[in-house]
């Protein structure tokens, strides 16, 4: 069974809107993109591509589907390589069909969809950005593991991770780092029922 697992660059108020530059993503209005752009170092590089380098496909949802495809197709690199050359499940209520090489357009009963992916023999699927999609995985309990990585940044506004809906649990943490910029990187595995107790019995 494969495992849908979350990516995200994260501000610290839980924004995830237009990380990577002014012109990502700007609707409704937002104006702070590219705001992770001047904190990389050493440390996030090797988590992320740590992350990018691992056996998956991608599952995105409409708008990050439209901002990807006409880019990512005319990159070089590894990273452009890597999206290319795998498939990639895109959630859509409208779109009938795409130009990206290896795309499947999940335009059916989504969420039976992506549960039929998930009980599948293939490599886990990946999410990049999908605010709204996320939403959906959230509601249904359909995310295994987050990668998030933290900027100390507050942004007040934008497409936030947890947007409403989430289902409760608790969270496992497997893997953490801290950058000379003060990026948290970290990974959460989903982990069961939320630990309920008394600070006052401590």
């Amino acid at each position: 069974m494969r495992r849908i697992v979350i990516n995200e660059h994260l501000s610290l108020d839980g924004v995830i809107q237009g990380p990577g530059g002014p012109d990502e993503d700007t609707s409704g209005g937002f104006e702070l993109g590219g705001w992770s752009a001047n904190y990389a170092d050493e440390v996030t590089r090797e988590s992320l591509f740590a992350v990018l380098n691992a056996d998956y496909d991608l599952l995105l949802g409409r708008v990050t589907f439209d901002i990807w495809e006409p880019y990512w197709p005319k990159q070089e690199g590894p990273i452009a390589e890597k999206f290319n050359g795998i498939k990639k499940y895109v959630a859509t209520k409208t779109l009938s069909e795409a130009s990206w090489e290896g795309t499947v357009l999940l335009n059916g009963d989504t969420v039976e969809q992506i549960k039929e992916l998930k009980a599948s023999d293939r490599p886990d699927l990946h999410m990049w950005g999908s605010a709204d999609f996320i939403q959906t995985l959230f509601q249904n309990g359909l995310v295994d593991q987050m990668n998030v990585w933290i900027y100390p940044v507050v942004l007040g506004k934008g497409k936030r991770l947890f947007a409403g809906g989430t289902l409760p649990s608790g969270l496992k943490m497997t893997k953490h780092a801290v950058s000379s910029t003060g990026v948290v990187c970290a990974s959460f595995e989903f982990n069961g029922e939320v630990p309920v107790g008394n600070a006052a019995d401590d």
